[in-house]
């Protein structure tokens, strides 16, 4: 089992041995732990000798201070708080010869040590400190070497991995041999996307995942420096990737472990940044060859057929052509791309033959005509909704038989997404067949002329200057979708049938007599339906 490794505060050294191990050493074989036995995982890292009187103010953490009591044998009311002093600053133990300048330990030192957990340990007299010292920091300095030339291994290991062409799945089964434990690659929304590992321990690794991630180690005693769940980011490029999370049913993950993890972490890193330049240049032949069809410039339907099949896409089935279009407004650098990850993701889940592809500002999909459109871009606007305030409007085409007429399903769809945004605002969602008269009016480019047809039409209710004009166009908007039913009209707008003769007068006044004649029912109903689109 390797060492543990702590970061050493000062220093070269960072991995030790364990204040256990030490008293394992020949030279130390006839020392005696008097106090502190719950503080033996306590991490050696360094000696040093206390034969002055300051000696705290040259302690450093990970110390194994050894002392023949000289400086303490004229004030032993100090020894009582020595502990205190010694653990505050983070020492691994105490080790001192008793008889020549101490003859014994206070009992309150000892009860201290025991409570704080730091060992205190008792020489032979026989044995002198630059044995000790040589013997400790040898294996000490060998313990180093070995996990040093361990981690090397590993990286040299993991390196192959990746100039070998490698992905995620031979990292991740490269760190579970190397570390015999399960290991999970997990992106940035904590989908696994690779594992390794007995498969019961994966088991376990992945429920941990999806409770929020690993939780921490449950075998933190001092006694022992493992743990049984441990994560490391994947970062690169400044961005977070995911991690690389390992279990261990035993709890034998020890830092050095972790420091392995780590150097894995950056391999995956260098994995995932490959993968997304090639996910990149193969987007853009993707975009490029769906432009090309939608446009009508990709050539005959069976070469179409034919390529779109290289790309995983079935062009040759009765198809609908989807629109996202992103709303005015937004931050279209930060939003274009996921609005095409989250697109991507929704067609993989309800037509995995489906085709997908992002444009400037705007994704186009093209799927089984069979597939509810409305559901598609439910899904795709609910994962998009974590990142406001941009919002996306979609518009769905006829059904098109092959690919031959996608070009003209594709401008429907795109009407459809541009005029449902008029219509409703942003995040709109509207189908081609829906559209109705709208289709035609969205053609005017002239918007001043229809401004002034609604003018001319509607007269004072053109403006909102006075509150009662919006009501009386409810008014009117009713009347002409009942076909001048002044029953309906007045059920529905939950007035007495006296009060909307009332207003059909004053309508008749400001407007016309359009309950006799249907031409002016006509205009009306048309600047009434350009009023309601957005943006002319």
């Amino acid at each position: 089992m390797e060492p543990p490794v702590r970061l050493a505060s000062t220093g070269t050294i960072i991995h030790g041995v364990s204040v256990g191990e030490v008293l394992g050493v020949s030279t130390l074989a006839e020392a005696r732990l008097i106090a502190g036995e719950s503080g033996l995982g306590r991490i050696v890292q360094r000696l040093n000798v206390m034969e002055v009187p300051d000696i705290l103010a040259w302690v450093k953490p990970h110390e194994l201070l050894l002392t023949t009591g000289y400086p303490l044998r004229n004030t032993p009311q100090s020894l009582g708080r020595l502990v205190a002093d010694l653990d505050e600053r983070g020492l691994a133990a105490l080790a001192i010869k008793l008889g020549r300048y101490v003859d014994e330990l206070p009992g309150e030192m000892v009860e201290q040590a025991d409570r704080l957990g730091f060992p205190l340990i008792l020489l032979p007299n026989d044995v002198g400190f630059d044995d000790i010292l040589n013997q400790v920091l040898t294996d000490i300095l060998n313990r180093q070497a070995a996990v040093l030339a361990r981690a090397e291994e590993a990286h040299r290991a993991l390196v192959q991995v990746v100039l070998a062409g490698g992905g995620l799945d031979e990292v991740t089964a490269e760190v579970a041999q190397l570390l015999d434990v399960a290991v999970a690659a997990v992106d940035g929304t904590g989908r696994v996307l690779a594992t390794a590992g007995p498969g019961d321990h994966v088991a376990v690794l992945r429920e941990s995942i999806g409770r929020e991630g690993p939780p921490s180690s449950q075998a933190r005693t001092p006694a022992a420096r493992a743990r049984s769940f441990a994560s490391v980011p994947v970062l690169a490029g400044g961005h977070h990737h995911g991690r690389i999370v390992a279990y261990s049913p035993a709890a034998a993950i020890r830092d050095s472990d972790v420091g392995i993890l780590e150097r894995a972490a950056t391999v995956a890193a260098l994995v995932v940044t490959r993968q997304e330049a090639v996910n990149a240049v193969e987007s853009k032949y993707r975009a490029d060859f769906l432009r090309d069809v939608l446009t009508g410039r990709a050539g005959t339907a069976e070469r179409v057929t034919a390529r779109a099949r290289a790309f995983g896409w079935d062009l040759s089935r009765p198809v609908t052509v989807l629109v996202a279009e992103l709303d005015p407004d937004g931050d279209e650098r930060s939003a274009q791309d996921r609005l095409v990850s989250c697109w991507t993701a929704a067609i993989r889940r309800h037509d995995p033959q489906g085709a997908v592809a992002g444009f400037s500002h705007e994704v186009v999909a093209v799927v089984d005509a069979a597939i509810d459109a409305a559901r598609v871009a439910k899904d795709a606007a609910s994962a998009f909704a974590d990142v406001p305030p941009a919002t996306f409007s979609t518009g769905t085409s006829r059904p098109s038989p092959g690919a031959e007429t996608l070009p003209e399903a594709y401008s429907q769809a795109l009407k459809a997404a541009r005029v449902g945004r008029q219509l409703h605002g942003p995040g709109a969602v509207a189908h081609f067949d829906q559209l109705g008269v709208y289709r035609l009016l969205s053609l005017v480019n002239d918007t001043e002329e229809l401004h002034a047809f609604v003018r001319e039409t509607l007269g004072p209710l053109a403006s909102d200057d006075d509150a009662e004009n919006a009501d009386l166009r409810r008014t009117l908007q009713s009347l002409l979708e009942t076909n001048l039913n002044v029953a309906e009209t007045a059920r529905r707008l939950h007035f007495h049938y006296n009060t909307l003769r009332y207003r059909i007068g004053k309508l008749e006044r400001l407007l016309g007599n359009f309950t006799d004649d249907p031409h002016l029912r006509l205009n009306l109903t048309l600047a009434l339906h350009v009023l309601r689109m957005r943006g002319i």
